[in-house]
């Protein structure tokens, strides 16, 4: 009997089916300190506002998505996250969705989740620590 049960937990637990972090973009270093004050980020003050940091700052690989979840802050890097970096793969919010203009997949803002079929990579999400009222530090370490 405990046998069976190791055998049945050790076979449900490798068929489990999480989605999977992406192995196809190049990893790069972030570390990141956003002044919350200054007019691009402004909309970050309020639960539901987002922002993203320009692209052409070099933070992170096509840049950053940050978005206020009731003064939660969430950061993804906004290159597709399924697909080898290129011209196209910079995700846009839409309101509810990040999403790849590449091949139109989406991905759910709070969870990095696709909710395109057959797309099995999260959005590559980074860690945010508020350092005080105005200050935000986006890593990936």
């Amino acid at each position: 009997m405990k046998r069976l049960f190791i055998l049945l937990f050790i076979v449900s637990f490798l068929s489990c089916d999480d989605p999977q972090y992406n192995d196809l973009l190049p990893n790069s270093l972030v570390d990141v300190t956003i002044d919350l004050r200054l007019p691009i980020y402004i909309n970050l003050q309020i639960p539901g506002g987002w922002a993203y940091t320009p692209s052409s700052a070099g933070y992170g690989l096509k840049g950053i998505f940050l978005y206020n979840l009731n003064n939660r802050y969430i950061a993804y890097e906004r290159a597709c996250p399924h697909l080898q970096l290129a011209n196209c793969s910079i995700m846009t919010f839409d309101g509810t969705l990040l999403h790849c203009p590449c091949d139109d997949s989406k991905f759910n803002v709070l969870n990095g989740g696709a909710s395109t079929t057959g797309v099995s990579y999260r959005a590559r999400e980074y860690h945010v620590q508020v350092i005080n009222a105005s200050t935000l530090r986006i890593t990936n370490y």
